[in-house]
């Protein structure tokens, strides 16, 4: 972590995270917004597979959730990223980002991490690509989900991003 992140602590989050994780990606204005139910059930249920920054008051003020792949189990599905305003610019979604995958990679024995970026999400091309490049993995993109595929468009297509080998010891 920064000096800047240094009052912030990152952690797994408990269900009682899961209002601020739901206020945080609808205020995000990026993140398409799941219900309110879905965030309670994502701390319950993939804790293990998300990271949670808490400032000094132990309010959450960022989040990465994800999952691991039932078809592929060596892969982190990261799902979402946010980060409250007030935080951003701090490289804090690259701190809970590391966090995250250096726990699945040692926990786990994780070697890949892929998430669905939308054409123009820069801030999340970003992320990803700065990830793959810091720790030494190749990156490769994908057109996932076409437009033609969302019923409720219109919807951006989602692009696959898949970064690895990821070793224990690269991060």
């Amino acid at each position: 972590m920064t000096a800047a992140q240094a009052d912030l602590h990152i952690d797994s989050p408990t269900v009682t995270d899961g209002a601020a994780l739901w206020r945080i990606a609808r205020d995000s204005k990026v993140l398409d917004l799941n219900s309110s139910y879905s965030y309670l059930l994502w701390c319950r249920d993939f804790a293990a597979t998300s990271a949670v920054a808490r400032d000094e008051r132990g309010q959450a003020v960022g989040f990465v959730t994800g999952y691991v792949r039932p078809e592929r189990p060596d892969t982190l599905l990261v799902w979402q990223v946010a980060v409250d305003a007030a935080h951003r610019g701090r490289g804090l979604a690259a701190a809970l980002l590391d966090g995250l995958v250096a726990r699945a990679v040692a926990e786990r024995g994780l070697s890949a991490v892929e998430t669905t970026i939308t054409p123009g999400n820069t801030a999340s091309e970003r992320l990803f690509t700065s990830f793959a490049e810091r720790h030494g993995a190749r990156l490769e993109r994908t057109e996932l989900f076409g437009t033609a595929l969302f019923p409720d468009g219109p919807h951006d297509p989602e692009v696959l991003y898949r970064i690895g080998p990821l070793s224990a010891s690269g991060l």
